[in-house]
């Protein structure tokens, strides 16, 4: 696997205005949760995955293609976090005509890993920002 962009709030803008594609996005989403590839035999290494991901998604998901697994995101940030695209880089969302189920998966994308990067904040150096 190539390396990822650093988890910052300039890669989460990067993902929400579409200038991180998708399968690098897919990547970012896969590391977080703990899925390392096998780089010898392609195999997915689920060791650190916690067992509700793990037992439903062997293999990491496709969240730009998968409804249920984008839902199944949604629904793993913790409440304290669901608005941070709001609260904390003042994202206004996108236009209604934009609203297409590409870029609001990719903006639920975006709000995890930035609840991921709040939760590290307390030892990042992305805290000082």
């Amino acid at each position: 696997m190539s390396s990822l962009p650093p988890l910052t709030r300039e890669t989460i803008w990067a993902i929400l205005t579409d200038t991180i594609d998708d399968a690098t996005l897919n990547r970012l989403l896969w590391h977080y949760l703990g899925y390392r590839q096998n780089l010898t035999d392609g195999n997915w290494d689920t060791g650190a995955v916690v067992p509700e991901w793990r037992d439903e998604y062997p293999e990491p998901p496709d969240f730009i293609a998968s409804r249920p697994a984008t839902v199944k995101l949604t629904r793993s940030i913790p409440a304290a976090h669901k608005q941070l695209l709001k609260e904390d880089l003042g994202f206004a969302g996108y236009k209604v005509s934009e609203l297409v189920p590409r870029k609001t998966r990719r903006a639920t994308a975006a709000n995890w890993l930035l609840s991921q990067l709040h939760a590290q904040e307390p030892t990042a150096p992305e805290a000082e920002v």
